[in-house]
């Protein structure tokens, strides 16, 4: 991949992109526009805009290979727009752009929040464990307020067809996990023939998050969760994938040698089995089936590595560390196995 300056990062061309948003939102911009880009992401591109007075994000897929559907930024400016007025944090949005024209993607621009996004124990050791441990409820307490809310008074009925969410689910990470493979998962292809057999009934459905975890909220120096990120898989189905998929990080924090965000294995952080009890007091659904669920999160982590992988293998990725992420689907694969007390 050819050099790029500082002024000019991979995938933004600041020129048009200036050019539309003087067009689009004028007066926005005051002064000569710079942008970097945030180093962590695993899936789509995030930069920090600013014209030496005001910042602000931008999002896009990322370069080369995109699966379908995986990098809906439409989908994401909707959910936000939608929970600005909620109990749910996000950041406020500003613009999005359906075509390819400025960015060669569909993009979309939102305020800039101040926070962490918390992927390394140590800023979290240092706050001591009975902080930690009411960030961890405080995490928690957040998915259930996006669980209560109901989805037609903020505009979302037509948000998802939850009838049938897991079977549609499974087909689709199915189909995901074609569309990226490069190499025989035996155990992966296991994993997914497992979850199909025993798939449960659905609880009423809800607003889920789809990758819902610590590191994909901004917390403030309060220790207040100030914003929720990263809505691509967002929708209506059913709110036992978002809490096994919050089980499951807990579980496997720090696995793959950091791969894995390891910031959930602070002293203090609630076990997996403190988060489900205080989910279902603040919601009052019981997770039954509960290893299923973390099983399917597992699963879909494990077909989220093999997308990146792909990527990295195709020169789409950016930033450090993608070189590793074909290591975690083997890896996922026998936790999720594990889960489903299946030998390995």
């Amino acid at each position: 991949m050819p050099e790029t300056t500082p002024a000019d990062p991979p995938g933004l061309d600041l020129g048009l992109l200036r050019a539309h948003l003087d067009r689009e939102l004028p007066g926005l911009v005051q002064g000569p526009l710079s942008a970097s880009l945030i180093e962590g992401g695993r899936s789509n591109l995030t930069y920090v805009l600013t014209d030496g007075h005001s910042k602000w994000v931008l999002r896009r897929p990322p370069l080369g290979h995109v699966l379908a559907t995986a990098h809906d930024m439409g989908r994401e400016y909707r959910v936000m727009t939608a929970l600005r007025d909620t109990d749910v944090p996000v950041p406020g949005t500003l613009h999005h752009d359906p075509t390819s024209d400025v960015l060669g993607a569909p993009w979309y621009l939102m305020e800039f929040v101040p926070g962490v996004a918390h992927r390394d124990p140590a800023p979290l050791v240092a706050l001591g464990e009975d902080r930690v441990r009411a960030l961890g409820r405080r995490l928690v307490s957040t998915l259930a307020a996006l669980h209560r809310i109901d989805p037609a008074a903020v505009g979302l009925a037509d948000f998802g067809h939850p009838d049938g969410y897991l079977e549609r689910q499974l087909r689709r990470w199915s189909k995901q996990l074609a569309a990226s493979r490069s190499r025989d998962l035996p155990e992966l292809d296991r994993l997914h023939d497992l979850l199909s057999a025993r798939r449960p009934e659905s609880p009423a459905p809800a607003l889920v998050h789809g990758d819902y975890r610590l590191d994909n909220v901004l917390v403030d120096d309060s220790d207040a969760i100030a914003a929720v990120l990263d809505w691509e898989m967002s929708t209506l189905g059913d709110p036992l994938t978002d809490i096994g998929l919050l089980v499951m990080y807990t579980e496997v924090a720090g696995v793959g040698g950091g791969i894995i965000p390891a910031a959930m294995t602070a002293p203090g952080f609630p076990s997996s089995k403190e988060m489900v009890a205080h989910y279902a007091e603040l919601t009052g659904r019981q997770a039954e089936d509960l290893e299923w669920y973390v099983a399917f999160a597992a699963f879909k982590l494990a077909v989220v590595a093999e997308g990146i992988h792909y990527r990295f293998r195709q020169g789409g990725t950016l930033g450090a560390g993608f070189e590793r992420a074909g290591e975690m689907a083997p890896i996922l694969a026998r936790y999720g196995l594990t889960t489903l007390k299946e030998a390995a």
